[in-house]
């Protein structure tokens, strides 16, 4: 059969890169690899000026003290938007009035056990 093109060389020792350096090759091999498939390592920066910030130094307790009272108020938006509503819209007011309910009550349990924490290592 006729091939339009030769075969390759059959010497082994023969390369196409000849040229190049194998080394400069392979790093940039890892390069284009690395880049591709390789996880980022660095973190992603945290986003600064956001609509929403906390002053630096507030202490955990007024934090928590401040959750507490949003989930209350959560919890009573929703209470009253139940009384508005019928059928499955009022039981998905009422869940989300239970829920800021029993968030609330993990906040306040927090608060206690931070409380009693202090007290503990003052005394």
């Amino acid at each position: 059969m006729f091939k339009p093109t030769p075969n390759p060389p059959e010497n082994e020792a023969t390369s196409p890169y000849e040229s190049f350096d194998s080394k400069k090759l392979h790093e940039a091999a890892e390069r284009a690899l690395d880049r591709h498939f390789k996880p980022a390592i660095e973190p992603r920066p945290k986003r600064r000026g956001g609509l929403f910030t906390l002053s630096p130094g507030t202490d955990a307790e007024a934090l928590m003290a401040n959750a507490s009272e949003d989930l209350l108020s959560i919890s009573a938006i929703a209470a009253n938007l139940a009384d508005d509503l019928d059928g499955s819209r009022r039981s998905v007011a009422l869940d989300l009035s239970r829920m800021a309910d029993g968030v609330r009550l993990m906040v306040e349990g927090t608060q206690d056990h931070i409380e009693l924490r202090e007290y503990r290592t003052q005394g």
